[in-house]
């Protein structure tokens, strides 16, 4: 395999096109199923009856969501540049490494740690950004943000494992050991109090369902895309998954404005009926 080979040629524009329309429906579909599943399960309980409760909590939950696939975008983006990296470096060094690739080649083997910390950093103000100016999910707290945020490191650690045991040739276990760290550190902190671990522990367990439909739908669009050839298994599958959390970020910067702007039409239609 080449460097060239990254650039997948036959992944042609149409195909982009049919590939993003998957993922808006698929994405639309999750939407869908969170706010029955919460109906469901608020069904029979006095906040039931309470409509303006009721919207607000599932467009939180639906944010929640929202978050976790732009987490794990960040953090996969960021994981998929090393494993990039590191092949190329094995490319090269299988090679006759030309004078311009020699200090990278350098700095890679003396610092390849030092680098993949700086990506992780990069990752989380990747994440910021999104949040911040992209896609502002306003009506999450911190606390809510940071632990889909840890979550989403759990769901790329999964990611990242499964794709060890198909036997991807890639090296994965420096990523999966670092974000197992900062999982590690989230939980157990230097001035943390067991109330604080177990208030962790309890967040968890509480959007583990958005954990499972988050790599429900990655995982299904990524062996669909697979199965219709818009990837290539001998560029790693993590390119395929890195592609196909671009389309789900994609999908989720469409429906969160999308949303918003009716939103803005509805309200003004409202204000000018009551006039």
């Amino acid at each position: 395999m080449t460097i060239d080979a990254y650039m997948n040629p036959d992944f042609t524009w149409v195909k982009k096109l049919i590939f993003f329309a998957i993922s808006f429906v698929a994405v639309l579909l999750c939407d869908l199923l969170i706010r029955g599943g919460h109906k469901l399960v608020a069904a029979g309980t006095p906040k039931a009856k309470d409509l303006e409760y009721m919207e607000k909590r599932e467009h939180s939950l639906i944010q929640l969501f929202y978050e976790m696939i732009i987490s794990a975008t960040s953090v996969m983006s960021f994981a998929c540049a090393y494993v990039v990296l590191n092949h190329v470096y094995s490319l090269v060094q299988s090679g006759t490494p030309a004078m311009q690739w020699e200090p990278l080649m350098t700095i890679w083997e003396n610092g390849k740690d030092f680098v993949l910390l700086l990506l992780i950093c990069l990752s989380c103000v990747l994440n910021s950004i999104l949040d911040k100016f992209i896609i502002p999910l306003k009506k999450l707290a911190k606390e809510e943000i940071a632990s889909v945020r840890m979550l989403s490191m759990f769901y790329v650690i999964i990611i990242l494992m499964f794709m060890n045991v198909i036997g991807d040739e890639s090296e994965y276990s420096p990523v999966m050991m670092y974000y197992l760290g900062l999982m590690v550190g989230r939980f157990v902190y230097f001035d943390a109090s067991f109330a604080d671990f177990l208030e962790n522990i309890k967040n968890v367990f509480l959007r583990l369902p958005l954990l499972m439909l988050g790599m429900l739908l990655s995982g299904g669009l990524c062996y669909l895309g697979f199965w219709l050839e818009f990837f290539l298994e001998r560029n790693y599958y993590i390119m395929g998954v890195f592609y196909t959390h671009l389309f789900l970020l994609l999908s989720v910067f469409i429906l969160y404005h999308g949303y918003n702007l009716c939103q803005i039409f509805s309200n003004k239609r409202d204000s000018g009926q009551d006039q």
